[in-house]
Order: structure tokens, then C-alpha cells, then sequence
């Protein structure tokens, strides 16, 4: 069984800090590594907004790394900075996800007495999980793959 452990953020106090994470979900390391990539530094509010946006089709998310053959999206060039890539998505599935473990981690600040408004995602990365690989029997002796990848998102915020 691995042991799991939140990574050090040593220039801020551990008052300040709040912690969530998800493990091994059904999702695209993919998706969810451009996603990641541009939430962070954002503030808490401003991100939980920008996935709803994403989850209504309304706000595609610039790819940088993983961005073979894909489409270019209106709005993106002017939306974002010049040097982002004009080609993009809208990752519905890894941004209901993502929401989910942004709710998470405001009610953790909550609890431990930080002010939501304050908050900014300080670290949130993404990692890549075990992937299934399974075959589903067809006639004639053909096969279908069944294949599927799991994801891990980790999320720091502070008080600043």
C-alpha cells in the first residue's frame, strides 16, 4: 500500500494552509494536468467560477503541452495571455471533478476558522493513477479494448 503525503509548502505558516485531495479518479491525467496549469495561483473564488463556466460550455481551457490536433476555440487569444496557445477544450468531466475537490478544501478552511474570500491556490497538481486495460470479447474472434485512466489532484490554498 503506498503512503501518501501532502507536499511541503515551507515560506507559509501552517495556520494559513488548507488541504485536499482526491485519489484514483476516473478522469484524464491529461485534462486534468491543463486544467491544474491554469487554476493555479488563482484565487478560490475566481476558480470555482471559471470551472462552472467550463461545465456550462461557456469558457474553454487553453491547452499548452498536451495539444495535438486539436481545435482552436473561439475567444481564447484575446481571452488569455499571448504566449498560450489559442487551441483548446472544455474538459466537463475533469472540471465537475476538480469543482468537487475545491468545495473540499473551502470547507476545510472553514473549519480551520480562514477567511474564504482571502484564499488563493497556492499548489494543485495532478497525478497520474493506475490505468486499466481490459478487452471486451466480440464475434468472430475480434476484441474491443476497454481502457481506462485514473488521476490524482492534490490542492493546497492560503490565507493571503
Amino acid at each position: 500500500m503506498p503512503i501518501w503525503r501532502y507536499p511541503h509548502v515551507s515560506n507559509i505558516e501552517e495556520s494559513k494552509l488548507a488541504r485536499a485531495v482526491i485519489r484514483d479518479v476516473a478522469m484524464s491525467f491529461k485534462e486534468a494536468y491543463e486544467l491544474c496549469k491554469i487554476l493555479r495561483g488563482m484565487k478560490l473564488t475566481e476558480a470555482q467560477e471559471l470551472l462552472r463556466k467550463v461545465i456550462e460550455l461557456k469558457e474553454p481551457i487553453p491547452y499548452t503541452r498536451y495539444k495535438l490536433s486539436i481545435a482552436h476555440k473561439k475567444g481564447l487569444s484575446d481571452k488569455w495571455h499571448s504566449w498560450r496557445s489559442p487551441i483548446g477544450r472544455y474538459p466537463v468531466k475533469v472540471a465537475k471533478n476538480i469543482l468537487k475537490l475545491l468545495k473540499n478544501v473551502e470547507n476545510n478552511a472553514s473549519i480551520k476558522g480562514l477567511d474564504i474570500s482571502k484564499l488563493r491556490i497556492v499548489h494543485i497538481a495532478a497525478h497520474r493513477g493506475y490505468y486499466l486495460k481490459k478487452w471486451m470479447p466480440r464475434a468472430f474472434g475480434r476484441a474491443t479494448p476497454w481502457f481506462r485512466t485514473h488521476t490524482s489532484v492534490e490542492v493546497i490554498v492560503a490565507e493571503m
